[in-house]
């Protein structure tokens, strides 16, 4: 479909938006009239003012002539001076798909590549371009894979994709304004109907009457209705719309093909699922480990260590690539399943352009570690910038790890401040078992439903494995802060905590005599003795 018919049918799903707003407000036109030819006065009075307000919120809704822009993603604008051989490659892609070369490069800090175009009048004037690459993307690419996915942006440039989408956004816009507003001035009628019940069974327990339960009924109802079929046009709209996306994400991938080369296409199309899911776990497991601890990873690495995480679980990494993510295909998906499109790209005849020998992408980058430590500062939250920045990986993981130690342990220190006193340090504990108390600081921590309706024994099987789990973190954050344990980094594994030789299983047994039912401290006391 060429981008003139493609502008025609956006052009008309929106026009189809209007004339139901217009048969709408016509059908209250038509009842009003219908109840003025033949109603009462008063009956007619309220008709007419429950027509104006259904029809102010559809009116609202057609003509909110400004359709808000989107916030640009966070990221950091590269100059051609800054960055040469990355804005070369952009204007040789650009040529080589025949389009227009962007105004913009921005770096972002997520595993994405995207196109914007500043276009006006509906999106038939062209305007100021932008092109959107994620440095996390770049770590994790080589440099013929980054070719063919920015060669697969181009390609929504060749085909008007970015200027003619902002037709389709307003039509979308424009739906889910009138019936969020139709729908919010239901729940406002609901919430004020039961406000006015709740009022009255007020009085009524006040005066020691019998009492019903609060039902809304019918309460906002007309405006239900009236959005009904604003949700079924915007349902078709979503499939016709998100349909044409799908085609147009198609012809983007053979174009990126033909400028890039089928493997190298089809190598991107595998791979970003894989760096996407590697970055949403760095960024949880490692570069966010001690935000908690008000903590953050040297300068650089917030994004950047998302590096050292693809060399460290390498072959984990590519057998995820061979598993291609299995995915339902819903007719309001924006993007083909991935499989559906690399089973495409490589069912084309082979070019012979391989991928042996290619450079990782960064290379493009003119000092990618600068690059990193920039978009930080471009991209990072006021609130992320007021943490602590570490000296080193290592120094993060062991002060992150003591943090997380000292929150486990929190409720066994609370409960030994209220049952026994103290500081809620590790010898307060020791000393308040020895006093007799273990069961009753072990009443004081959190609970599971069974564990609050359980008694006697069984109370205290519940409390046991908990207290165990408590104290344990409680004596390695001891250890740790006398120097005598600490958690080692791992890239290709969970941290590991390192104790002293020979200690791990005396500290188990040690652990297991205090909780028993006759407590035991002198086992743990010899052994912390012994670490000083």
């Amino acid at each position: 479909m060429g981008a003139t018919l493609r502008a025609v049918r956006a052009l008309i799903l929106l026009a189809g938006f209007y004339l139901l707003g217009f048969v709408m407000l016509g059908a209250l036109v038509a009842v009003d009239w219908a109840v003025a030819e033949g109603g009462v006065g008063s009956v007619t009075a309220k008709v007419w003012i429950v027509s104006a307000l259904l029809a102010i919120p559809i009116v609202q809704g057609m003509f909110a002539l400004r359709t808000p822009k989107e916030e640009p993603p966070p990221g950091l604008v590269m100059t051609e001076q800054q960055e040469p051989a990355l804005w070369a490659a952009v204007r040789t892609l650009a040529e080589e798909t025949g389009t227009r070369a962007p105004d913009a490069i921005v770096l972002t800090p997520d595993v994405n590549a995207a196109v914007a175009e500043d276009a006006t009048f509906l999106g038939l004037k062209p305007g100021r371009r932008r092109m959107y690459i994620g440095l996390p993307l770049m770590a994790g690419l080589s440099e013929p894979q980054l070719r063919a996915v920015l060669a697969h942006e181009f390609g929504h440039y060749t085909n008007h994709d970015t200027r003619l989408s902002a037709i389709t956004l307003r039509g979308r816009l424009q739906v889910l304004r009138t019936v969020a507003s139709l729908h919010e001035r239901s729940r406002k009628k609901v919430a004020k109907e039961e406000a006015k019940q709740e009022k009255k069974i007020a009085k009524r327990l006040a005066k020691g009457k019998k009492t019903g339960t609060v039902d809304a009924g019918t309460a906002g109802l007309s405006y239900r209705l009236a959005a009904k079929p604003f949700l079924w046009y915007g349902t078709f709209y979503l499939r016709a719309s998100q349909g044409l996306g799908r085609r147009q994400e198609l012809a983007a991938d053979l174009a990126a093909a033909r400028i890039a080369g089928r493997d190298a296409t089809a190598s991107a199309l595998r791979e970003i699922p894989v760096l996407d899911s590697a970055h949403g776990f760095y960024m949880q497991s490692y570069a966010t480990l001690g935000t908690g601890a008000g903590l953050l990873p040297p300068p650089g690495e917030v994004f950047g260590g998302l590096r050292h995480l693809l060399t460290g679980r390498a072959d984990e990494l590519d057998e995820m690539r061979q598993a291609l993510p299995e995915e339902e295909q819903s007719p309001y998906d924006s993007h083909p399943p991935i499989a559906e499109r690399i089973a495409r790209i490589e069912q084309l005849p082979d070019d012979g352009r391989a991928l042996t020998g290619a450079r990782p992408a960064l290379c493009l980058l003119t000092d990618p570690a600068h690059a990193f430590a920039a978009l930080e500062q471009a991209a990072l939250t006021p609130e992320a910038h007021q943490l602590r920045r570490t000296a080193d990986w290592t120094q993060l993981v062991n002060e992150s790890m003591l943090w997380h130690a000292d929150q486990d342990a929190e409720p066994l220190r609370t409960a030994v401040t209220e049952i026994h006193g103290g500081d809620g340090s590790l010898a307060s504990f020791l000393n308040a078992v020895d006093a007799g108390r273990l069961w009753q600081m072990a009443d004081r921590l959190p609970k599971s439903p069974e564990a609050q309706a359980a008694t006697g024994r069984a109370a205290r099987e519940f409390a046991r494995p908990q207290v165990r789990a408590r104290l344990s973190r409680m004596v390695v954050a001891e250890l740790v802060r006398q120097g005598r344990a600490q958690w080692e980094l791992s890239w290709s594994d969970p941290a590991r905590l390192r104790l002293p030789d020979g200690y791990e299983e005396a500290l188990k047994q040690a652990l297991d005599a205090v909780v028993e039912d006759v407590p035991d401290t002198r086992e743990l006391r010899q052994l912390l003795a012994r670490a000083q």
